[in-house]
């Protein structure tokens, strides 16, 4: 019996049967034995494969790098005819010597292996799609430009904030409801070095205060009941390289205010339910409708939060404040909002103007915004808002009331009064005639007259 020729047969169909994939290479980088299933998948017989150096069978092989470096590689992805595989190399060792190397593929068929090529390409397409669409929730859409108005205070604001962009400090928006807050918030974050990163918007107002934590910070999997298994990512992590904007903030409950400091200082956040925290580079624009050294004063808002926060502090100035700028904004507006509609509207009428510079604009730009697109969804036979197509309370108009003649509305207080006068004494037409200090017959007449019922 040879045994040297039986081992090889041995070996040979230990490879075949016990490996998907396996190639074996002498110390010049010569293959000597392959699988038949890795023939397969090359597209080659074995014949064609045995004899020849690997770096012309293989493609992308890093086996001949083995037999000089002598290290082995593990589970390193190799890109073959368009497909990816798994393999492990490591080299053949005798004495001290490297006298050829052995490479594995990670896989149980050639079938599996396209079917999980396969599944990676659709979980990475996938996962393309989910950034993109994360890219886009997270993106800041307006700069300078979008913020109208040549009013002197408004101009100040822009001046103070553009310089603000060119800095990494924390910025405190402060202004009333519908001043446009959050554009600054967007066109800061664009005119500064972070414009590619990220640019996460939280409305601390709109998120109750229970689950305020979890959309902050994030939370890993199984951290609470009701938690996803695979846990969850928070709004400063998602935020990380770029710019977080806390709308609201002085609605932020004093617990989250202690955190919120804390993430601000260490420049880390910690999940829910882990064991460890995570650094992160964030740069936070705040902004609030509130007063907040009031609620400092009355205990509401924390001390060191707002020092921390107000470095730089930009406050919008109301409508009110620039009326100047009024019929630019609406007319801006109503230039997007038609577009937005479909509608050709192409201004306002002088009577329109007049109404919208004298109102008091409690909502400001956001109040300006409804009413206009309103007027433009109502306007019927013209491309221009009239005073007709503006709400009453912007023109001053009142409901009338038809007038009736003076005789009619006697008349009617008259029979009115009798009729109260007969209920208040159960019908007893003496005691209504007296307490209406007339006499019984001319309260007959009366009733008679007005018809009414006894």
């Amino acid at each position: 019996m040879d045994f040297q020729k039986d081992a090889v047969e041995i070996l040979k169909t230990v490879i075949d049967n016990a490996y998907d994939g396996i190639i074996i290479i002498d110390k010049n980088a010569i293959i000597t034995m392959i699988s038949k299933s890795y023939c397969e998948f090359m597209g080659i017989s074995e014949e064609n494969a045995i004899g020849k150096p690997v770096t012309d069978v293989i493609q992308n092989t890093r086996m001949h790098i083995i037999v000089q470096t002598g290290v082995t590689e593990t589970a390193q992805l190799q890109s073959i005819k368009g497909s990816y595989m798994i393999a492990t190399r490591m080299p053949i060792i005798k004495n001290g010597e490297i006298i050829g190397a052995i490479g594995k593929v990670l896989f149980r068929n050639v079938k599996e292996l396209n079917t999980l090529y396969s599944k990676i390409k659709t979980m990475k397409r996938e996962l393309e799609t989910y950034k993109t669409q994360l890219k886009q929730l997270n993106t800041a859409s307006y700069s300078f430009d979008d913020i109208i108005g040549s009013s002197e205070k408004i101009l100040a604001a822009k001046s103070i904030a553009r310089k603000a962009a060119q800095t990494h400090s924390n910025v405190l928006i402060l202004g009333e409801s519908g001043t446009g807050k959050e554009l600054f918030a967007h066109a800061i974050h664009l005119a500064s070095d972070r414009l590619y990163a990220p640019f996460v918007k939280v409305n601390c107002g709109a998120i109750p205060t229970d689950l305020l934590e979890s959309e902050l910070f994030g939370y890993e999997g199984g951290a609470f009941t009701g938690a996803k298994k695979e846990g969850k990512i928070g709004k400063f992590e998602l935020a990380d390289g770029g710019t977080i904007f806390l709308d609201e903030i002085g609605d932020m409950p004093l617990h989250m205010q202690v955190k919120l400091l804390r993430a601000i200082q260490e420049k880390e956040v910690e999940k829910i339910g882990s064991l460890g925290s995570k650094k992160i580079d964030i740069r936070i624009i705040a902004a609030t409708n509130r007063n907040l050294e009031k609620s400092m004063h009355e205990g509401k808002f924390r001390q060191d939060l707002y020092y921390r926060l107000n470095v730089v502090t930009i406050t919008i100035p109301s409508l009110r404040e620039r009326r100047d700028d009024i019929l630019l904004i609406a007319n801006h507006l109503i230039t997007k909002i038609a577009e937005d509609l479909n509608k050709k509207i192409v201004g306002m009428s002088k009577d329109s103007e007049y109404f919208l510079k004298n109102y008091s604009w409690e909502g400001n730009i956001r109040e300006l915004e409804n009413i206009l697109e309103r007027a433009i969804n109502v306007i019927e036979n013209s491309n221009i808002i009239c005073p007709i197509d503006l709400p009453d309370e912007i023109t001053g108009r009142k409901q009338i009331k038809p007038i009736k003649s003076l005789e009619s509305t006697i008349e009617e207080a008259e029979k009115q009064a009798i009729m109260d006068a007969l209920k208040s004494t159960n019908g007893n037409k003496t005691k209504a005639a007296k307490k209406l200090e007339i006499g019984r017959t001319s309260l007959y007449e009366k009733i008679q007259k007005y018809n009414i019922p006894l």
